[in-house]
């Protein structure tokens, strides 16, 4: 990430912010060396003596910051050349960005069913800090990040909606592209992420608008309600053996999916469970914030 912002080619000077949350890596010996190192730009790093999750670095972050425009990205991005300066232009006539996102593709070889990356091709609605910029002063109106969200997430999706319920009409920046990383997590450590989202559903009920992102105002993903049409067609198929039939769209997209991710054969009944984890997680996680997500 370091290294990619180093090839920015905005014109004028900028600063760049790294928070450390409690890393128990060489982080902190990276940093301390790079702060010493001449460079495009001035790093100062901070550092959480216990891990408080991205919400509490991010505001430790964006309050650090001098300039007017702050943008958002994570060490597990890098940003094209042309990011800054791209987020920068537009920030002439708006406070708050989104660019666009891709799975980084030096990271090809490592897509499949067990991988986790990011894709943002789109204006919202979910605006993860991966690559967003907001001008100082609305930060500072908005307060910053909610430290309220338990990890893994769901406080940059809250940022982003308090300020559209402020009035502020988020803008799309195509050109300020980062890539995410994709990174092999294994079969549990896909499951873990899958199970880990209850926490985050509060921000459906914090931001009712958000309701309007949902397929049919209620499923979270399109593979969601497929699965649960598929077991309705099964559990049916004992009395009306036709009613199979309503498992075929979400066989149809095990299919997709794994030819996407170069699954084999072996590997696709993995996505029924992942999906099986998945909607359960989104299940209890809204009966706990008390709004109905499937």
């Amino acid at each position: 990430m370091l290294d990619a912002l180093e090839s920015q080619t905005f014109a004028d000077a900028f600063e760049v912010i790294v928070v450390d949350d409690a890393s128990a890596d060489e982080t902190v010996a990276l940093l301390a060396e790079r702060e010493q190192a001449p460079g495009r730009f001035a790093l100062r790093s901070f550092r959480q003596e216990r891990r408080r999750g991205p919400a509490a670095a991010r505001n430790i972050g964006w309050r650090a910051a001098h300039g007017s425009l702050v943008a958002f990205t994570d060490d597990d991005c890098e940003p094209e050349p042309g990011w800054l300066e791209a987020l920068a232009a537009a920030a002439r006539s708006a406070s708050l960005l989104q660019g666009m996102t891709e799975a980084n593709p030096a990271d090809a070889a490592d897509l499949g069913p067990f991988s986790r990356t990011l894709t943002v091709r789109g204006l919202g609605p979910w605006y993860p800090t991966c690559n967003m910029a907001y001008a100082r002063s609305l930060l500072e109106r908005l307060g910053g990040f909610d430290e309220s969200y338990p990890l893994p997430g769901g406080e940059d999706t809250d940022l982003a909606w308090r300020a559209i319920e402020l009035g502020v009409e988020p803008v799309l920046v195509p050109d300020a592209v980062v890539h995410h990383a994709v990174s092999d997590l294994g079969p549990v450590g896909k499951l873990r992420v899958a199970a880990r989202w209850a926490p985050a559903f509060q921000v459906f009920r914090r931001h009712p608008g958000l309701r309007r992102e949902l397929r049919y105002g209620v499923f979270w993903k399109r593979s969601h309600a497929l699965l649960l049409l598929a077991l309705l067609g099964l559990a049916l198929s004992r009395h009306f053996r036709p009613a199979a039939l309503l498992a075929l769209p979400y066989l149809r997209e095990v299919k997709v999916r794994g030819s996407v991710e170069r699954a084999t054969t072996r590997q696709l009944p993995f996505y029924p469970l992942h999906d099986s984890i998945e909607t359960a997680a989104a299940v209890f996680g809204s009966i706990r914030a008390g709004t109905l997500v499937v």
